[in-house]
């Protein structure tokens, strides 16, 4: 089961990329669906069919679907919901409203990743290709399985505790309904189980590659590369960049002085994305005469990047070694004062980024790294949990942060800083 993301700025071509490579995939034999995670889809549009919620044949062994949050939310929200709903009426809140704020800020987000895991464990398809959205929603998306995960696990079954300590309570007074029945708290772990299936697949870097689709222009390959980093710090395996609609050169002087400006300007652009992407595999796509839209246009888009047919590379072959994205290696140290002292460093692939864009402290069992407006919470391996961080650096495209055996710090005390 292989499972393919292409994700980048809007407009740089990633819905045609992805539709392309679905249908290779299909052309080569494999049972392939083709999703869209994104609220404005267009992936209908590029085959020149109609999709929905359900999965539709383009071609013999090719579906695509259109995820639709709201049908889902339908399904899987229903208990929570009602508990949300009955407590707002209790207070006084009108209905209208009510049902407004009892669909939570990245709900649609969270069901998309289960429809994910859905297709993924049904058995019916070898690929899944995932038209994203744009990289910031992207980014919301793939952050979501491990942040919510967290909360779940360590703060709702708090939760769960006070709510049994005070039914009886509750029930005395004549207020049984105040506290949520164990209905709710029973979806709320279903949820977090889901979840914590979704990260595990999405996470595994043998099943699952982001792929990066840009443009060769300096704003949009700034933002694959800040995306490049987030993708790393949240554990996902990056394999490949897609430059997309490269002017093909004209040589001599039939070249406009518009072509000659674009050439030089992609030239430039190609050069630094072979230096910012860490060796990844660099496909590339050239601008077409026409728009690529319907099965043949695609095919020569798959022709572009891929080769013909027979004898062509693989698409669903992960490309390049699977680097180890969070990994803890232990030492001895001999500095003089303190002969054999023992050292754990926590390593974690991190790339475009130097130490003074990295913040990383110490939470109580967790380590939690800031980069760029992106965080993320590392729970800690117990090798590491009676340790205090030393110090760290970046470099070589890694964080290493270093620990040494210590007392165990407190549940909120910050004992260490790359800065």
């Amino acid at each position: 089961m292989r499972i393919i993301a292409y994700t980048g700025k809007g407009g740089v071509g990633k819905t045609t990329t992805s539709a392309a490579t679905a249908l290779r995939l299909a052309d080569r034999g494999l049972k392939t669906l083709v999703l869209s995670t994104d609220p404005a889809h267009s992936l209908g549009d590029t085959f020149g069919v109609r999709l929905d919620n359900e999965p539709s044949e383009i071609i013999a062994g090719l579906h695509g679907v259109h995820i639709d949050t709201q049908a889902r939310f339908e399904r899987s929200w229903k208990d929570i919901q009602g508990y949300l709903l009955k407590l707002l009426a209790q207070g006084g809140t009108d209905p209208i409203t009510a049902d407004e704020l009892t669909v939570l800020p990245g709900l649609e987000e969270v069901l998309a990743l289960l429809a994910i895991r859905e297709y993924a464990s049904s058995g019916g398809w070898d690929v899944l290709v995932l038209d994203c959205a744009p990289t910031a929603e992207t980014l919301r998306l793939l952050a979501l399985p491990e942040a919510l995960g967290w909360y779940l696990e360590r703060v709702f079954p708090l939760h769960r505790k006070l709510a049994k300590g005070l039914r009886p309570f509750t029930s005395m007074l004549g207020r049984a309904d105040a506290m949520p029945p164990e209905a709710t708290f029973d979806a709320i772990v279903r949820l977090a189980d889901e979840l914590a299936g979704v990260r595990r697949l999405l996470g595994d870097p043998a099943v699952t590659s982001v792929r990066l689709v840009l443009t060769p222009e300096a704003v949009v390959t700034a933002e694959a590369r800040r995306t490049f980093t987030a993708l790393s710090l949240y554990g996902y395996q990056v394999d490949e960049v897609i430059a997309n609609r490269i002017i093909p050169t004209v040589a001599g002087e039939t070249a406009s002085r518009w072509q000659q400006g674009w050439m030089q300007a992609q030239a430039l652009q190609l050069a630094a994305i072979g230096d910012s992407f860490g060796g990844l595999r660099l496909r590339r796509a050239p601008y077409l005469s026409a728009e690529p839209v319907g099965l043949a246009p695609l095919r020569t888009v798959a022709d572009e990047l891929y080769g013909e047919l027979a004898g062509a590379d693989d698409p669903a072959a992960v490309s390049g070694e699977l680097p180890v994205q969070l990994q803890v290696e232990s030492r001895t140290v001999d500095d003089g004062a303190n002969p054999g002292r023992s050292e754990f460093v926590l390593k974690m692939m991190l790339p475009n980024v130097c130490s003074a864009d990295v913040q990383a402290s110490r939470s109580g069992d967790d380590v939690v790294i800031t980069v760029g407006g992106h965080r993320r919470i590392v729970s800690l391996p117990s090798a590491l949990r009676r340790c205090v961080i030393t110090g760290g650096s970046v470099a070589d495209g890694h964080l290493r942060l270093r620990f040494e055996p210590g007392p165990r710090p407190g549940p909120t005390r910050t004992t260490g800083s790359v800065q």
